[in-house]
Parts: structure tokens; C-alpha cells; sequence
């Protein structure tokens, strides 16, 4: 979800820009260097971003560290020139008014399963949130502008723990998509603020005690109008490990 300004970016972004993945919208990622958090523009993200909240930094692996895979439904292809990178480090939240453009779309009924070096664990409270880039349209907490998806996590990858999201009811369960992001370098409002926005998450909802990895499951219901449409579904900005396993 994008906001005002979608028509002229979506115009700006042409298919001709967007790389393509094989396979029919299916493609698997290599792990990141380990060493470094830094990615070409857009998709770069500063680990040390200045928050005032952490004294200046944050650790890279309380961001997601691996793509594992990534099957995009129709009407994606934004943000995927930028893969993996647009999906680590912290959120560019633009606020409740309008979108952030630092994301990839999923597509309608997309997948995206991501990974984390230091296992998330479960802490008191929430234990990791999920940035989009949803907004409130006309500025009204009563109407989010929501592209929603199904959250899971697993500690090996293989057995799934499933938080219950209700897409066609607000306020949605434990869907994520639907509140506004504030964090970003440029607000210098650190993600682990509960101010940040995102929607948080809780591991002992769902019975988990530790988990590594997470993933994304567009259950938007939008209908793909034509192949010049490429930000239908969820928008992944970034996750982050409110509680981490220490190594």
C-alpha cells in the first residue's frame, strides 16, 4: 500500500525496471555476507541509523539476515530489483498519511520466508513486529489502508506455528498489513520503540518458545487488472527481533 503518490511511482517503475524471477514467480535466495548489512540503493540499509533510543545503533542480527524464498503472486514485481536487500536492516516508516517505497510486493497471495542468525525468542511482551507500509486513508485511524497477510513461524523451517488473522473482519486478528510504520532514520524513532508502529507479535501465542525463522503470506483478495500493476499485496519494509537469542 502506497498512498498519493502511487500512480506516478508505479508509472516511474515500469515492468522494464523490475527483474523477473524463473520459474513462474518462484526463485530462492543466497544467504547475504555475513559481514556486511550494506545493499545498493534502494535496498541499502544502515545498521547504524542514529537512533536515539539505542545510543546510536542497532545490531544487524535483530534484522532479518537470510532471504530463504520468495514466490511472488500476480500483479508483484516492485522492490524485487532490490531483493534481498531491500528486506534487511531497519523500517523507513513514512507515517499514518502515506506509505513507505522501501518494501517489496508480494503479490496477490505472495510468499516470503525469511530467517534470522540469532533465533527470536520469547521474552515478556512482544517478541518481533513485522513492518509494512500501510497508512490511514484521509489521515482516519478508522479506515487503514491495509494489505494484509498471514504471519507464521518455525524454529527449523519445516514445522509452522500459525498466528490466526482474520482478513475480511477489522481488526483483522493477528493479521499483519495494517498499521502505519513511524520508525525510520530519518524520524530517529528506534523500531523497538513501542511507538514504532508495525504489528507486533507474540512467540507464546502460538506455543513457541524460539523461532528462526518467519513467514509471509499475502491473503489479500484484490484482483490483478492487468500486468502493468506491480504493488498488489503485502509490502514487506523489514522485521525486527524486539527479543533475540544471544550467541
Amino acid at each position: 500500500m502506497f498512498g498519493p503518490t502511487l500512480a506516478i511511482l508505479t508509472t516511474a517503475c515500469g515492468a522494464s525496471t523490475q527483474a523477473e524471477p524463473p520459474d513462474g514467480g518462484s526463485f530462492a535466495l543466497a544467504p547475504p555476507d555475513a559481514g556486511s548489512m550494506e545493499g545498493p540503493a534502494p535496498g541499502s540499509r544502515p545498521v547504524d541509523a542514529g537512533y536515539a533510543f539505542d545510543g546510536g545503533g542497532l545490531s544487524a542480527d535483530r534484522f532479518v539476515t537470510r532471504v530463504v524464498s520468495f514466490t511472488s503472486g500476480p500483479c508483484a514485481g516492485f522492490g524485487q530489483a532490490s531483493m534481498p536487500d531491500v528486506v534487511y536492516g531497519p523500517p523507513f516508516g513514512a507515517g499514518d498519511g502515506q506509505g513507505g517505497f522501501d518494501v517489496v510486493s508480494l503479490g496477490v497471495g505472495g510468499e516470503l520466508v525469511v530467517a534470522f542468525d540469532n533465533a527470536i525468542v520469547d521474552g515478556p511482551g512482544d517478541d518481533f513486529v513485522v513492518f509494512e507500509n500501510s497508512f490511514f486513508a484521509a489521515s482516519d485511524p478508522r479506515r487503514p489502508a491495509a494489505d494484509l497477510a498471514e504471519i507464521s513461524v518455525s524454529e527449523d523451517g519445516v514445522t509452522w506455528a500459525t498466528f490466526p488473522c482474520v482478513a475480511r473482519a477489522y481488526p483483522f486478528g493477528a493479521c499483519a498489513g495494517w498499521h502505519p510504520v513511524y520508525s525510520s532514520p530519518q524520524s530517529g524513532l528506534s523500531p523497538l520503540d513501542e511507538r514504532a508502529g508495525g504489528d507486533r507479535y507474540d512467540l507464546a501465542a502460538v506455543g513457541l518458545a524460539r523461532a528462526r525463522y518467519v513467514r509471509i503470506h499475502d491473503v489479500g483478495e484484490d484482483a490483478c487488472p492487468s500486468k502493468g500493476i506491480q504493488n498488489l499485496g503485502f509490502d514487506l519494509d523489514a522485521i525486527v527481533s524486539l527479543h533475540a537469542e544471544r550467541p
